[in-house]
């Protein structure tokens, strides 16, 4: 990679930011968005099958997310360009995907998200229903971000990712891990009958749709130039090694504690049952522990879309509507962006009394399957076109690691539809 201009690093010593807490933020939100309560199932079911066997999975998964995540930091920093202006240079059918996609999506999510968070609130406070618990996280997500600044946001979910990080992490070593047995888990080995469960492992570790809001929030933190690139990379690596800690941390209760019982855990009511056999096992602050944990992981996946998806759609309305495109309006103070928080909070909270719409489901599933490989796809045609400056394109180590996410993503969205169909 060339080096930095004189005037890029006057422009970062004058700019460069003090302390570790200052050079962090944005990447930590991304990947403890990414996170959710299919994340923590898909390592349960791993640890409790497999063991540690898949400490190499989840390690290589957060590298690929990593590679993706620094890839939209990368693009954004490197050309002064949203990613959504960068997918309408590739043709009008990418950002007409990105649309139908997202208003699809922040239906169907808004529902499934509120009641993930209400089921881990409802085990540890059964004083309300559960649909009262789904409404009173997304309305309280409202009016946090509708209300607040990016700082104070910012705030809030470093606040949850410690807790998040600290309680599950906790749990984990309270079931007193082998270490011997993790290292061996670093050695790749796919047992007969895991390969599912060791792609679902790679292609899981922090992968959302959120993931593409990493941009916005640079901006949101002041992060703008190419000067700035080091410190994007090092913010996006504490978020996925943190995230590799966390998700490994319930691989590891998985492994100790169900493995060889025949116990198997499926879906997030899963998570409450395995809430309870730890309480009975280790006593009720182990349970209570978990159980913040779990709803941690829940509300960061609530809070990070609340924020960053309204960003995404509101650039792709200014992006795609001429009179708008040339407009200094801040994102989140437009129309657009309110009109989706508000989409993602109240429209969706039908799904939470007349059930799921079958038709609206299969759509959003054919639609999900579809976007990591979208997104793969679309940043190695980016990044590496004359678009980028030729110090900042992809090198063969990047083009390398890409070419493995497609076929993976590819892989994987091949088998989830084949699944529905």
């Amino acid at each position: 990679m060339g080096g930095i201009s004189q005037e890029s690093q006057v422009e970062m010593e004058v700019t460069k930011p003090s302390g570790f807490l200052s050079r962090v933020g944005p990447g930590l939100i991304t990947a403890a968005t990414g996170v959710g309560a299919g994340d923590l199932i898909a390592a349960l079911v791993a640890g409790a099958a497999f063991g540690t066997t898949f400490t190499w999975a989840i390690i290589l998964g957060a590298i690929f997310k990593y590679f993706l995540n620094e890839s939209i930091g990368r693009w954004q920093l490197a050309t002064g360009e949203t990613i959504l202006e960068g997918w309408h240079s590739l043709g009008r059918w990418v950002t007409g995907y990105f649309g139908v996609y997202s208003v699809i999506f922040g239906f169907v999510y808004g529902a499934a998200i509120a009641s993930s968070c209400a089921l881990a609130m409802r085990a540890m406070f059964p004083i309300l229903p559960f649909w009262a618990w789904a409404i009173i996280h997304s309305i309280f997500g409202f009016f946090l971000v509708l209300l607040g600044r990016y700082s104070f946001f910012e705030r809030v979910m470093t606040v949850l990712v410690g807790v998040m990080f600290v309680t599950v992490v906790g749990t984990a070593l309270i079931t007193t891990p082998n270490l011997t047995e993790i290292f061996i888990g670093l050695v790749p080995r796919v047992p007969e009958g895991s390969l599912f469960n060791v792609l679902g492992l790679i292609g899981g570790v922090g992968g959302t749709i959120a993931m593409v809001s990493y941009g916005y929030w640079l901006k949101e933190k002041g992060w703008s130039g190419k000067s700035w690139i080091p410190f994007m990379r090092f913010d996006s690596k504490v978020g996925y090694i943190m995230t590799a800690v966390f998700c490994l941390s319930v691989l590891v209760i998985g492994a100790e504690f169900l493995y060889g019982t025949g116990i198997k855990l499926s879906g997030e009511q899963g998570l409450i049952q395995l809430a309870e056999l730890l309480g009975a096992e280790y006593g009720e602050v182990t349970r209570w522990l978990f159980l913040i944990g779990f709803w941690s992981a829940s509300f960061t996946s609530l809070l990070g879309p609340w924020n960053g998806l309204p960003y995404l759609f509101a650039d792709f309305v200014r992006t795609t509507t001429k009179k708008n495109k040339k407009s200094h309006v801040a994102l989140e103070k437009t129309k657009a962006y309110r009109f989706y928080l508000f989409l993602l909070t109240f429209p969706s909270m039908i799904l939470l009394f007349a059930g799921e719409p079958i038709s609206l489901i299969i759509m959003y599933g054919v639609l999900g399957a579809a976007f990591m490989p979208f997104l793969v796809i679309t940043l190695f045609i980016l990044l590496n076109s004359k678009r980028m400056d030729k110090e900042y394109r992809y090198n063969w180590l990047s083009n390398t690691a890409f070419a493995f996410c497609i076929m993976l993503f590819v892989y994987l969205s091949y088998t989830q539809l084949s699944g529905m169909f």
